[in-house]
């Protein structure tokens, strides 16, 4: 199984957690490849892409709640170009500031979560939520809720392979 990691930063913070993870979580998966959003479109999520992966989509939040400057065409091509995703199983690392923008905390990882489950992706476990303007070491954590998060998951589609589904 491999795991990608698809970064969304303005500051670099998420560039620094999808690092950690590749560090500490590569005896858990055949290979972990991390991508700036930079270039992405929904297409990294074809078929035969996805029979073999995991995504994690890790992203702050820029401003009034929007997804950063890097993520914006990767998550606008979710609409602009919607397919069904049943077969795409994912993570959300959701970064944001609680102490300076409460209001809109980690939406940049909730907008793509909602839109990846409309479009019919499966989110495995609960999102890790970062509070990057409070948290001293961000990237620990996440690596952490990462090792828990592959070791369910995997053993969550183990299961479901070996009742067929």
């Amino acid at each position: 199984m491999q795991l990608k990691i698809f970064v969304g930063t303005v500051t670099s913070t998420a560039s620094y957690v999808a690092q950690e993870i590749k560090m500490e979580c590569a005896d858990l998966v055949s290979s972990i490849e991390v991508r700036l959003m930079d270039d992405l479109d929904i297409s990294v999520f074809a078929p035969a892409e996805a029979r073999d992966a995991l995504y994690i989509i890790c992203t702050s939040t820029y401003g009034m709640g929007d997804v950063p400057d890097n993520a914006f065409a990767f998550y606008e091509s979710l609409d602009l170009q919607p397919r069904f995703l049943g077969h795409v199983r994912y993570g959300v690392i959701a970064l944001g500031d609680n102490s300076s923008h409460s209001k809109t905390f980690c939406f940049g990882g909730k907008k793509f979560d909602a839109r990846l489950q409309d479009l019919g992706a499966h989110r495995m476990g609960e999102i890790c939520y970062l509070d990057a303007g409070n948290e001293a070491l961000p990237e620990m954590r996440a690596a952490q809720w990462c090792r828990e998060w592959l070791s369910d998951t995997l053993r969550t589609i183990s299961v479901q392979a070996l009742h067929g589904e």
